[in-house]
């Protein structure tokens, strides 16, 4: 039990510093003139956006108190913002227990059809 609690831990520990690196990351450096982030490769092949388009420059906005320009770079990936914290939250055994009908309203099988026709149909319309 104790090597599992030290392993928890140390995963804690390395995915802290991983998700701090990225956002330092994204704080210092514009994904719109920096050469090192990723391109779209949907957007490459197609010319349409994807529903994940505009989220680096909308995160990178966003680490800069820019709360207007981030949401039009990619108002999807804002609004899910708190959308996944909640998952991280709800996600702990002892969120898990306490609030199973909450858990299942946000994120059970209707909410996941109601997700996925959301990220749809804002796929389709921002490409109109």
């Amino acid at each position: 039990m104790e090597i599992i609690k030290k392993y928890k831990f140390l995963s804690v520990v390395v995915l802290l510093l991983l998700c701090g690196g990225a956002v330092y990351i994204f704080y210092r450096y514009n994904p719109e003139t920096s050469g090192f982030f990723l391109q779209c490769p949907f957007k490459l092949l197609t010319g349409y956006d994807c529903p994940g388009c505009g989220s680096q420059r909308a995160l990178h906005a966003l680490l800069h108190g820019e709360i207007k320009q981030s949401f039009a770079y990619n108002p999807l990936f804002i609004i899910a913002i708190p959308y996944v914290i909640l998952g991280f939250i709800f996600n702990q055994d002892k969120v898990k227990a306490k609030y199973p009908g909450f858990r299942k309203v946000l994120f059970g099988q209707k909410a996941i059809y109601i997700i996925l026709f959301i990220v749809i149909a804002f796929w389709l319309l921002r490409n109109l």
